[in-house]
């Protein structure tokens, strides 16, 4: 593991979840600081502390922002409504849609804007959107339009707030806790051979945050053990 993040300050939504947990523990043991949110207040790993946060209420996000003091080094915006299906077209009701995209495109906007005063020079910010992003089936159009519409965002940002900032994205696919028992199926449907852990996201998150990617901004990134680019025809 290479630390670049010693005496740093980085700050993750959707703390408590598979994805934002692992993130934060790589980040901590790489001698991060973090701060930590997600919609309830816990105690999470490491002696972490997770914040709570509504990411749907702007004035409290805009709080958030006033309220911080430390300069910031890196933000991830990981919080999101994850589930990828909503009802069929004709009965999708807009204030699920409305929902969704308040969550997982809308946030990360605000997120983003309400830590503009804090960015040191050479900050990043990684959004965490999805393979949904590229790829759909059946009754996913919030889900799926919330992601892509973060993969734009994305790009928008890194070309308005470059050089001072970089802004990338990263695409999960099918991503386990660590203890949950899968098939084989399941593991060597993907290309890679397994399916994709909490740690396989969180390592490309940091290596995002670092120096070393320094010269990368407004990429979108595909985390998925190559699923999306496996032919699959019944």
């Amino acid at each position: 593991m290479q630390c670049h993040w010693q005496d740093k300050h980085i700050v993750v939504t959707g703390a408590g979840g598979v994805i934002g947990s692992a993130i934060c523990r790589y980040l901590l043991e790489c001698g991060a600081r973090v701060t930590a949110l997600d919609k309830t207040p816990r105690a999470g790993e490491l002696n972490l502390a997770i914040e709570g946060l509504d990411l749907t209420d702007a004035a409290a996000i805009n709080g958030f922002g006033a309220r911080l003091s430390a300069p910031v080094d890196g933000l991830v915006n990981n919080a999101a409504i994850a589930h990828p299906h909503n009802p069929p077209l004709a009965e999708l009701p807009l204030s699920l849609w409305q929902e969704v995209l308040a969550v997982n495109l809308t946030a990360p906007m605000l997120m983003t804007q309400a830590l503009l005063p804090h960015f040191r020079d050479g900050a990043s910010v990684v959004n965490i959107a999805s393979t949904r992003a590229v790829m759909s089936e059946p009754n996913s159009e919030c889900y799926g339009a919330s992601k892509g519409g973060l993969v734009a965002l994305t790009h928008a940002l890194a070309i308005s707030l470059g050089p001072k900032v970089r802004v990338n994205c990263v695409s999960p696919g099918w991503v386990a806790p660590e203890s949950e028992v899968l098939s084989e199926l399941e593991h060597h449907q993907h290309p890679a051979g397994r399916v994709g852990r909490g740690r396989d996201i969180a390592s490309l998150v940091a290596w995002l945050l670092g120096p070393e990617a320094g010269f990368v901004t407004g990429q979108h990134w595909l985390a998925d053990g190559g699923m999306s680019r496996k032919m699959i025809y019944s």
